[in-house]
């Protein structure tokens, strides 16, 4: 069989077809592993964990029922957005293969820019085809580090504002609209996470983690991997400064748990303040325009009246936290003798070292209830790809911003179930092309160097079986 055939069965084989169509129609583009693109199909993610009582479920509804929905800067329901924000609701970012996962394929900023009559302009590195990206500046105009978000939009003009008048952030020079690379060198990006078995990742034991990170000893270090402390504890892994407990949320490991998760980003993604974060982040007079925190737990008058009992009602915080708590882990493709192929040959180069195929959560995580453990949550396997610690992925990938002890080229291991479904890759979306993004982790003080010789060297045919493996989880 020829080279040109053989990998035009084993493409196909591995359910790519439309992929293949392209590679084997030219011979010489058929000498190189390639990217199949976006696995098709059912989005196999975006519903509850199995096992869930009936009361989880209905926690699960109403948390998912306030991640769609749209704010507005004031009015009697849902407002608090702004005076500065990214987008208006939890879907715009987290949508792509459905609600809870990662940037979409159509760029919801787009109009969000110009919602209720706002007249924002939308900044360089956001684009109709492009990732939904947070702007994150590494110094202040006086000089000082900042590293905090800065955010693209105002509540400016909108038919909802008052009398806000406040300006949009300065964004230039520009550089590539769909990389993200080569603007203004004091902004860097962020795309959006997927929330796919984030209770999971939540229920795994620090316990676990740590005795993973001691595993393997002496094939990490001779490969030069080392998972990095992320806060006070110097010798462990990221930890939380408050408690000491082992942080796990975010690219670079910097939340605690799911409700600081939710918290954080509906005031700075949002502007929406809350129990967690109580404040504005922009406190110009005529755009104070709710009683702060906006979202808070809400006390109403219960059935029968004048009973004197009252009925608490989640916070939106708390709902959104309760959502992603029970939001399923995405469900893999079916294995192909290529994917069975390529998993090996992920194992047995070492990207395996770092991430790790699965945990195990405790064996009695509560839910609503800590007399009762969820057996949804409690001594389930946690498949996500990651070691969960932070590690240097050098030079190319830094984005300059320090979070606690994660440093300017540390990242967390980015957890892989689901990216057969990811359209962006990398911290800052630079890339849709997965062969890429493997390669972008070769940097001059990356701990991933070793791994990606291993990985150049192999052949052609074990390099696609690779790709393959991870379009298919």
């Amino acid at each position: 069989m020829s080279t040109r055939h053989a990998v035009c069965k084993l493409v196909i084989g591995s359910m790519v077809a439309a992929a293949a169509s392209g590679v084997c129609a030219i011979g010489h583009a058929a000498r190189a592993p390639v990217d199949p693109g976006v696995r098709g199909g059912p989005a196999g993610a975006g519903g509850p964990l199995q096992s869930l009582t009936v009361d989880e479920t209905a926690f699960f509804q109403d948390g998912l029922t306030r991640f769609v929905t749209i704010e507005s800067a004031s009015g009697p329901q849902n407002n608090g957005l702004g005076p500065r924000f990214n987008s208006q609701s939890c879907l715009s970012c987290h949508a792509q293969p459905n609600v809870g996962g990662s940037s979409p394929a159509s760029n919801p900023l787009i109009g969000v820019a110009s919602f209720k009559g706002a007249k924002n302009v939308i900044p360089w590195f956001i684009t109709a085809q492009g990732p939904v990206r947070e702007a994150r500046f590494k110094r202040s105009p006086d000089g000082t580090d900042d590293g905090s978000v800065h955010n693209l939009f105002v509540i400016t003009g909108r038919s909802d504002a008052g009398g806000c008048n406040i300006a949009q952030p300065n964004f230039l020079p520009a550089g590539n609209a769909l990389t993200a690379q080569n603007g203004n060198p004091n902004i860097v990006f962020r795309i959006p996470t997927p929330m796919f078995g984030a209770g999971l990742i939540e229920a795994i034991p620090d316990s676990a983690i740590l005795a993973n990170m001691t595993a393997d000893a002496r094939p990490k270090k001779q490969m030069g991997i080392f998972g990095h402390p992320n806060a006070h504890q110097s010798g462990n892994v990221n930890r939380s400064a408050n408690d000491g407990t082992i942080t796990r949320f975010g690219w670079k490991a910097q939340n605690k748990s799911l409700l600081m998760f939710a918290g954080e980003a509906y005031n700075v993604e949002m502007g929406v303040t809350n129990q967690l974060f109580p404040q504005e982040r922009e406190e110009a007079p005529d755009c104070v325009l709710n009683a702060t925190p906006e979202d808070t737990s809400s006390f109403t008058t219960a059935a029968p009246a004048n009973s004197g009992q009252n009925v608490t009602a989640l916070s939106d915080i708390e709902a959104f936290a309760d959502f992603m708590r029970m939001l399923a882990p995405p469900t893999p493709a079916p294995d192909t003798p290529s994917t069975k192929r390529g998993r090996d040959a992920f194992i047995g180069v070492g990207c395996a070292l770092c991430h790790t195929p699965s945990f195990t959560t405790g064996r009695a995580a509560a839910s609503g209830s800590s007399t009762k453990p969820s057996a949804a949550l409690s001594n389930q396997p946690v498949n996500l790809w990651s070691d969960l610690l932070v590690h240097h992925m050098g030079r190319d990938l830094a984005d300059g911003i320090t979070q606690g002890g994660a440093g300017p080229d540390e990242f967390r291991t980015a957890p892989l179930w689901g990216l057969g479904q990811r359209i962006f890759f990398l911290h800052d979306g630079r890339t849709t092309d997965l062969l890429k993004a493997i390669e972008a982790h070769r940097s001059r003080d990356s701990e991933a160097n070793r791994i990606i010789d291993q990985f150049d060297r192999l052949g052609r045919e074990q390099q696609q079986d690779i790709v393959n493996f991870l379009r298919g989880l």
